[in-house]
């Protein structure tokens, strides 16, 4: 079973009890108004964790200075074979 059709089978039973909720089929004694509105309420609460999730990741993002590193070396190996070929750069790359 893939993941789409996971999440529809999750969406779909939520949204069938929902319906159910909203067309008193079934006898509750929630406030009809935040019923009929709790689709928005799950809405913005999954904006706020997926905000969360992501400004959480890119706050433990770790650096990698050996891949940054390896970059640099592959960068001037780079620009060493194009100037034996003939390209001429209109910058000179910063020396480290």
């Amino acid at each position: 079973m893939t993941k789409l059709v996971e999440w529809l089978a999750v969406f779909g039973a939520l949204g069938a009890i929902w319906l159910s909720l909203v067309t008193n089929k079934v006898e509750t004694n929630f406030n009809p108004t935040l019923i009929l509105y709790s689709p928005v309420i799950f809405v913005a609460l999954f904006g706020v964790y997926a905000a969360t999730v992501v400004l959480y990741r890119v706050c433990t993002f770790n650096n990698c200075d050996k891949a940054a590193a390896q970059l640099q070396e592959e960068i001037q190996a780079a620009r060493t074979d194009l100037a034996a070929r003939g390209f001429q750069f209109k910058h000179q790359p910063p020396t480290q």
